[in-house]
């Protein structure tokens, strides 16, 4: 698996190219569709994590959510921690990798949105799901949404897939193939911005449910469930994948 570098994946490019997608109309019909599947109430402790640039956490916050959010770039907590101050609501948000948590909780919720699991080797993704259970209560539990390997390698066709995304004269170009043996993703991407060329390489792990299911086990967690989006089925036709689990 290549070596993960953060900085180029999720650095300020990425708030240049992929923010005019996270609309306020989808920041808040996402965080309505957390609160529902977890059954958030108001005054609960939820870890938000990798955090972003608080999209969520914020969100949360105004909803009566006691939040902590965690994230390892150092550019999206400052607009986080901004975006929070404007809109009056006070979000912990602390640097730290997920493979090593900052704190100890405990939280009564830890949610892990928008493909934000799998892309370390399998090690370490096992440590952050250990991670993840360290800091709930008992009773806790834990929200992942990510990519449906199964549904994404049904429509995976033709490969490589391309995808552009273009803002102004910026451009950046998706070349992404589905790898086997790494049970994943591959994905290079070129950035053509302000007149330069960038290009690195990227992977997502994307665990087949009964691995998950394994994997939370070994974790500590007491039990799992799996559905599509907005409590739908699980089936070959879901292309994202909602994965739920509880402490006891």
């Amino acid at each position: 698996m290549p070596r993960f570098d953060f900085e180029a994946t999720f650095g300020e490019d990425y708030l240049h190219f992929y923010l005019p997608h996270l609309t306020e109309e989808r920041n808040l019909a996402e965080t309505n569709e957390i609160i529902d599947t977890l059954s958030l109430q108001s005054g609960e402790r939820v870890l938000d994590v990798p955090c972003g640039h608080g999209r969520i956490s914020n969100l949360l916050a105004v909803r009566g959510l006691e939040v902590t959010g965690v994230d390892a770039s150092a550019l999206f907590l400052d607009k986080a921690r901004h975006d929070a101050s404007a809109a009056g609501v006070s979000v912990r948000y602390e640097s730290g990798d997920m493979r090593q948590l900052p704190m100890d909780g405990p939280f009564d919720a830890v949610v892990c949105w928008y493909t934000s699991f799998g892309y370390f080797d399998d090690d370490d993704n096992r440590r952050v799901l250990s991670e993840f259970r360290r800091v709930l209560r008992p009773g806790g539990r834990l929200l992942i949404e990510t990519i449906h390997r199964d549904g994404f390698v049904r429509d995976f066709t033709p490969s490589p897939f391309a995808s552009i995304e273009q803002v102004g004269d910026d451009m950046t170009l998706n070349r992404t193939t589905f790898d086997p043996d790494l049970g994943g993703i591959q994905t290079e991407r070129m950035i053509v911005r302000d007149g330069r060329v960038r290009t690195h390489v990227f992977s997502v792990r994307l665990p087949t449910v009964p691995e998950f299911r394994q994997w939370l086990s070994e974790a500590g967690f007491s039990s799992s469930r799996f559905e599509g989006r907005n409590g739908e089925v699980l089936d070959l036709n879901s292309r994202r994948l909602v994965v739920l689990a509880y402490v006891k």
